[in-house]
């Protein structure tokens, strides 16, 4: 038999017995329990921990609160402030002999989940921070660590006489002073606030902050183990800067040379690999031996690996396993060593909320005051404070570290945990509540195709998911016809969904610069779109390319896109469909979650909306390296969807090797719903005068297109007369061999007897009688479609769209038989 020392919460000495052969069962048909072995106890334990941090990351994500909260009151449910009370559930399941192994695990898992941070920090952030967020930051860290240090000084009962006031000091002062980098970046993209103004000074504060926290808890651990030989506490600082020196000028230049031995686009060898993962365990023992907690060594083995490919690599072999598994059992230990009945009698609690109250307050005063001094709103700052208050990993390490070195006792332990879980909890609450920040509906009036200037650039947001969508929409934009005096500006937006693990939003701050991918799993996708599309630019002419990556979850994912189609003054969306084309020419949904995204796109859009159904318009047809021929077909049945898909065939009939053929359906004598002149209510007066203005704009709309383009020969109007749905699909299926695409309007809020019956089985209401007809899966397989919405937030248009089906149908059918009849002989086609 062995003998260990523990410390249980009473902050009593135990004598804990153990067989140190006791680690796997023989199995219970033997007689064994498993909660006796360490093994079965140890997988028992991990399998709690997550389930119960799983069940509440579930409850509250409606409450959109970090995932940290989540795992930190994981613990505390599990530890002795609540199940840990029941004695049976404490010895059976959480017994002190089992405290070695799961905090030894613990920590293996906060090690390497350390070394991931290291490794997706950009240090080259800190260097390019401005003087306003290294301001805001130091501001930020000074006033919290001065109330936390004055904490230090009130006795409290209970409270060990022979600590040092010193260590205290300093482990409270970093503690309440700390912002938690990857937790606040999670909370900025909850927000929707990350790729503000306020959220990159946010973030740029965070890290600076971050850093300092690290200097800071080294020189605590320093003093707290060393307190009565103050030379030794030299040493460890002097030794830690060695080592960090020895990883900047002989480690890194090692892994860059690993970095070079590897030929570009292949896999690192299991052996690098083998030899880094290792690396970080010896730089954990070092610090350790050294004096430092060993989470230092691998922050700074993680923070000198460059950024790129190796990077990526690390992360996806080690992010899911650590940041799922072993990382939440770190804050559940957390949780275990909190009993929250630690803190008696109503005066300890009033010194915690006064505790929490001044350090929150803290934190805002500074932020505030340099905040005025850069001349910044009062409530841009005062959200800034507030952000600058998340709490996270780091405190948590420090409360840990301070309490293992009998720094911190059971109760100042417990009120620092609350403090830090009630600090994290608030903030997103409170900003939603102080800091809307309304849409900025910029004064821009080219919001549509129609109302672009024909000799202005024309500016398109070009929404990609997945590289299948890039070649038919680069075909898409090179027929859409660049000019020097009209080019096209096309912003590239790759949609990436935000999961779950808070680390990966450290590289969220980074991804929207030119050139700079995502490091993250989709980096591959996200070099494949860029290069293809900058591959466009360069060979195009007349088209400049910017590349985004927007990272969000799929429920908000449309605030991204509009908020960057409205700051950058774009006239067009081009969005996929969420289904696409099999081999066997059907088409099945590639993830329902597009679905959502392109119907909050449509209802949200600050400009035009087209949604592309990808069938292909790959350059099959293409003639040279900057030829394209291509059969477009516009559907027009009026309304401003219709005019506004005629204004972006307009402009693709200027290209040299575009065919159009515009069919514009007009209603018969004899179809269904036609209402008398006569017969008309006087309550639908109204309606049928909308419809009757919105005949006329398009009757105008058409004229000014045909005369202005008479003598185009490229160019086909046909007038097709339809009384019912059935006609109309009949006439859409006689051209569908002809042509590679099709653009239709979405006519929203039209009803026409021309679409009678086709809404009935509609599968996709979004895309409107007519694309949804186009878009299905019985219609013609290699038909690309372009269902065009037309922004009507600018201009006289009303809300009640109107149809082209108002009684006074002679009277156009004639305007229509005088336009066809200017037109030469070989394209005057009618269809009566």
């Amino acid at each position: 038999m062995a003998e260990i020392t523990a410390k249980d919460n009473a902050t009593q000495d135990t004598v804990v017995c153990y067989a140190p052969t006791m680690i796997t069962t023989n199995g219970v048909w033997q007689g064994d329990n498993p909660l006796d072995y360490s093994l079965p106890l140890f997988i028992l334990q991990l399998t709690l921990v997550v389930l119960t941090t799983r069940i509440l990351v579930f409850i509250l994500k409606p409450f959109r609160q970090p995932r940290v909260i989540a795992e930190i009151l994981g613990g505390l449910v599990l530890g002795p402030s609540l199940l840990g009370r029941n004695k049976t559930f404490a010895d059976s399941i959480f017994p002190l002999r089992s405290v070695m192994v799961l905090e030894t695990m613990a920590n293996v898992g906060l090690l390497y989940f350390l070394f991931l941070v290291g490794v997706e920090m950009d240090i080259s952030v800190i260097r390019r921070t401005g003087k306003r967020a290294l301001a805001i930051a130091v501001s930020g860290m000074v006033m919290p660590f001065i109330i936390g240090g004055g904490f230090a000084y009130i006795p409290r009962g209970g409270q060990q006489q022979d600590m040092s006031k010193g260590t205290n000091v300093l482990f409270l002062g970093v503690a309440l002073s700390v912002t938690a980098f990857p937790v606040l970046a999670r909370v900025l993209a909850e927000l929707k606030l990350i790729n503000t103004e306020l959220g990159r000074i946010a973030l740029s504060s965070a890290l600076v902050n971050d850093m300092c926290a690290w200097i800071l808890l080294a020189l605590a651990i320093a003093f707290s183990e060393n307190e009565a030989t103050p030379l030794a506490s030299f040493w460890v600082i002097l030794s830690s800067a060695a080592f960090v020196g020895f990883c900047i000028f002989v480690i890194r230049p090692a892994i860059s040379w690993m970095i070079r031995r590897t030929p570009e686009g292949e896999t690192f060898s299991e052996f690098y690999i083998c030899l880094i993962v290792t690396g970080v365990m010896i730089s954990g023992f070092i610090t350790d031996a050294i004096g430092t907690h060993s989470v230092f060594g691998a922050f700074v083995f993680g923070l000198i690996i460059p950024n790129g490919p190796l990077g990526v690599t690390l992360i996806e072999k080690l992010e899911d396993f650590v940041s799922g598994l072993l990382l939440p059992l770190f804050f559940a230990i957390s949780g275990l060593k909190t009993n929250v009945s630690a803190i008696q009698g109503p005066a300890n609690w009033a010194l915690l909320f006064l505790m929490i109250t001044l350090a929150c307050a803290g934190k805002v005063a500074g932020t505030i005051l340099v905040a005025s001094f850069y001349q910044m709103p009062i409530r841009e700052g005062l959200t800034l404070g507030l952000l600058m208050n998340t709490k996270g990993l780091v405190e948590i390490i420090v409360l840990n570290v301070g309490k293992d070195q009998k720094v911190l006792d059971d109760e100042t332990f417990a009120t620092m945990v609350i403090v830090a879980v009630i600090m994290t909890g608030i903030i997103t609450p409170v900003v939603t509540l102080i800091y809307r920040p309304t849409r900025r509906f910029i004064p821009y009036k080219r919001r549509t195709v129609e109302r672009s200037k024909p000799d202005a650039e024309f500016r398109v947001l070009v929404c990609i998911h997945t590289p299948r969508n890039v070649p038919t929409i680069i075909n898409l934009l090179e027929a859409s016809h660049p000019t020097k005096k009209s080019p096209i500006s096309v912003y590239v937006l790759h949609l990436v969904e935000l999961t779950g693990r808070a680390s990966a939003m450290l590289i969220v701050h980074n991804t929207h610069k030119k050139g700079r991918p995502a490091l993250n799993r989709t980096q591959a996708q996200s070099d494949h779109i860029i290069n293809a599309f900058e591959n466009f630019e360069q060979h195009a002419g007349c088209v400049s390319v910017h590349p985004l990556t927007a990272i969000s979850p799929y429920s908000t994912m449309h605030e991204d896109i509009c908020t960057l189609a409205e700051d950058r003054h774009a006239a067009f969306i081009i969005i996929p469909f969420h289904k696409q084309q099999t081999v066997d020419g059907g088409m099945e949904a590639t993830n329902p979650a597009f679905r959502i995204v392109n119907q909050n796109v449509l209802a949200n859009a600050p400009c035009s909306v087209g949604i592309l159904v990808d069938r292909g318009l790959n350059g099959s047809n293409r003639l040279a390296a900057n030829q394209v021929s291509h059969h477009v077909a516009v559907l027009f049945f009026g309304g401003p969807d219709d005019r506004e898909a005629l204004a972006y065939a307009w402009r693709m009939s200027e290209h040299q090797g575009i065919s159009l053929t515009i069919m514009r359906f007009s209603q018969g004598q004899n179809a269904v719903g036609q209402v008398s002149a006569d017969t008309i209510e006087p309550k639908l007066l109204t309606v049928e005068t909308d419809r009757d203005r919105e005949r006329q704009l398009d009757d105008e709309y058409i004229h000014d297109f045909m005369m202005k383009n008479a003598s185009d020969e490229s160019i086909v109007f046909i007038e097709k007369v339809v009384n019912n749905g059935e006609e109309t699909v009949a006439a859409i299926r006689s051209m569908e061999n002809v042509h590679d695409l099709f653009i239709v309007g979405r006519g929203q809020g039209m009803i026409s007897p021309l679409t009678a019956g086709l809404t009935d089985w509609s599968e996709c209401p979004e895309l409107g009688a007519i694309g949804d007809l186009l878009a299905s899966s019985d219609f013609a397989a290699t038909v690309s479609v372009l269902v065009v919405q037309q922004y009507v937030g600018v201009g006289p248009l009303v809300d009640g769209i109107g149809t082209p089906d108002s009684p006074r149908q002679q009277a156009n059918e004639h305007f229509n038989i005088q336009i066809n009849q200017r037109l030469p002989p070989s394209r005057r086609q009618n269809a009566f």
